[in-house]
């Protein structure tokens, strides 16, 4: 089975492609990057969410007519519940409860090369070019890897319950570490875990897919945890996807069927449904019950929540809160069910579920993007279910991220609107100059990060708990696209403005391009003088030195370069000085006597 899905670069221009659900996410990446002609970047839904390579298209629950945002060059942030870690241009800066992450200073010198961050509850792992693993924050939450870093070589994938982790080598070998009530310590099943593809992880346990098909699960010795699933082992065969809620499993298998286990108030227990659930299409979970998509659009669901949605039809994705859910339909309409404070009751503003493009959930709050950019908030108010305040400011969404009680929406135009608890980073307005051309934003329990075009980082919400990143400005302001600190101020505050990734600064800089003596004759003094020296004579503005010039979307470059070619310039002899890195950034590099 296929699915067509619209990639799009920061600049605009996007490509539709449509691909199997059994290729996975890094294929796709990569045939988007040939059609855009970019380089290697991170594919982000709608909500945030960077979709991770290894897993395949169905895994991942890509749905028809799903619009996936291709970011180049990026800076990343990860979240642990109270720390944020941000990954700039191999290097790691780190803020928040200091004991939970949120201090990496014991570990920077080795934090270089860096891949990849992912989180636990109070800790984090982060993945170098060379395969191996670094780790830093509470040691009770996989934040010491000590006992096991000898083993922690070619690492491709690492994956975290609240406190451990689990490590993937290439050869599908796997590592454990941290608390072992929290799936850290896999020895009992170490001789099983060869040709691992895919880690999923609940609360307390793990649950792998072998090459084979075959799972194998690990984790907290209760019965109820997820740790065992030795009760349904037999029939673990030819399993395609895992999903999670906090104490539980549900794996789809390949002819369509689901099984189950873990604690039953949880979702372990799906044995009053068996007979339903038959032609899965996809699952989702909750914090205590699972929801499965029938190829037919039905929808069957379990676990500790009010039943609903069986009645169903024509159901294109569903979101959870921690006590209900909602259904998009093929139709655009949306329809939710559960807990009436968990977002489970939508009469309130059922009239305006209409046209509905995508769904991002906190615990009690449902928010939905409609087609055409408007927002529709229902749930406890006090946790951003009431929207009412910024509504005339919510126009043009394109992404919505949510702490414990507060959301953030990232508008067209690279600002941000946020609502909630001020305390949960529910009001921004203090940082609204700052908030400028916003590609991304990731969040903690009570605070959150904005990653800018350039690559820098603004945060907010709780002070003490990753909402306050001022000790650490100066490095979370230079991003990605940041020059070299050996360059002397003059140089680097001339070069500073094309740090960028594309919007509308760019695209009106180009307009003014459009004219030839607009180019050629500006003053040396502008914007226009300094774009013009930075493609045409890059050695000028480094006074001899050789040069290590800002990053910039590839294509944005293209459109620059086609423009001055337009305008007579000759730029074709410098244009081979323009290195992809294999880190996957690009710089202009030569030498100039």
């Amino acid at each position: 089975m296929s699915v067509h899905v619209d990639v799009t670069l920061l600049s605009g221009r996007s490509i539709s492609i449509e691909a199997d659900l059994t290729s996975s996410v890094a294929e796709l990446m990569q045939e988007a990057q040939q059609l855009l002609q970019i380089g290697p970047g991170m594919l982000v839904r709608p909500s945030g969410e960077v979709l991770c390579g290894r897993k395949t298209l169905g895994q991942a629950d890509l749905h028809d007519g799903e619009v996936l945002t291709l970011q180049v060059g990026q800076t990343q942030v990860a979240a642990s519940l109270p720390a944020f870690a941000a990954l700039i241009g191999g290097s790691v800066v780190s803020w928040g409860r200091l004991i939970c992450g949120g201090d990496s200073s014991t570990v920077q010198s080795q934090l270089h090369g860096v891949q990849r961050i992912q989180a636990s509850g109070g800790a984090f792992a982060a993945i170098l070019d060379d395969g191996s693993v670094v780790t830093w924050g509470h040691a009770d939450y996989g934040g010491d890897s000590a006992a096991v870093q000898e083993q922690l070589r070619d690492v491709c994938d690492v994956q975290a319950s609240v406190a451990s982790f689990a490590a993937v080598s290439r050869g599908g070998s796997v590592v454990t570490w941290g608390s072992a009530d929290f799936g850290g310590d896999s020895s009992s099943v170490r001789h099983q875990l060869k040709d691992v593809h895919h880690i999923q992880a609940c609360r307390q346990a793990f649950a792998a897919i072998r090459g084979d098909g075959s799972v194998v699960s690990w984790g907290n010795a209760h019965p109820f945890s997820g740790g065992d699933s030795s009760s349904v082992q037999a029939s673990l065969q030819d399993v395609r996807e895992i999903q999670a809620s906090d104490l539980a499993f549900a794996a789809l298998l390949g002819d369509g069927s689901v099984l189950t286990w873990g604690h039953p108030e949880y979702g372990g227990d799906s044995s009053a449904v068996s007979g339903r659930l038959r032609n899965v299409r996809a699952l989702q979970a909750s914090v205590a019950a699972f929801a499965a998509i029938l190829h037919d659009g039905g929808v069957v669901t379990w676990g500790s929540l009010e039943t609903g949605g069986d009645r169903l039809c024509d159901v294109q994705q569903i979101q959870a809160t921690a006590g209900a859910f909602t259904a998009v339909l093929g139709d655009g309409s949306a329809v939710t069910w559960g807990h009436p404070d968990f977002g489970g009751d939508s009469r309130g503003v059922q009239s305006r579920l209409r046209g509905v493009l995508h769904v991002q959930a906190s615990d009690k709050v449902f928010a939905a993007i409609l087609r055409d950019g408007s927002v529709v908030t229902w749930g406890d108010p006090s946790y951003g279910g009431d929207s009412s305040k910024v509504q005339e400011k919510l126009k043009h969404v394109l992404q919505i991220q949510s702490t414990d009680k507060a959301f953030a929406a990232i508008l067209a135009d690279g600002s941000v609107v946020t609502w909630g608890d001020p305390d949960y980073g529910g009001d921004c307005s203090a940082l609204e100059e700052q908030l400028v051309n916003v590609q991304q934003i990731q969040a903690s329990r009570r605070a959150f990060a904005a990653v800018l075009a350039s690559g820098g980082v603004v945060t907010w919400g709780n002070p003490d708990l990753g909402g306050d990143s001022s000790k650490f400005q100066e490095q979370l302001r230079q991003g990605t696209g940041s020059l070299n600190s050996a360059y002397s101020p003059t140089n680097r505050q001339n070069l500073e403005t094309f740090v960028t990734y594309g919007g509308r600064k760019m695209d009106d800089l180009l307009r003014f391009v459009s004219e030839p003596k607009v180019l050629l004759a500006a003053p040396e003094t502008s914007l226009l003088h300094s774009l013009r020296s930075l493609m045409l004579e890059p050695g000028s503005m480094v006074e001899g030195q050789i040069p290590f010039l800002p990053a910039m979307d590839e294509d944005i470059r293209s459109r620059v370069l086609k423009a001055l070619v337009e305008k007579g310039e000759n730029i074709w002899k410098f244009k081979s000085h323009w290195y992809k890195c294999t880190c996957g950034y690009t710089f202009f590099i030569g030498r100039f006597d």
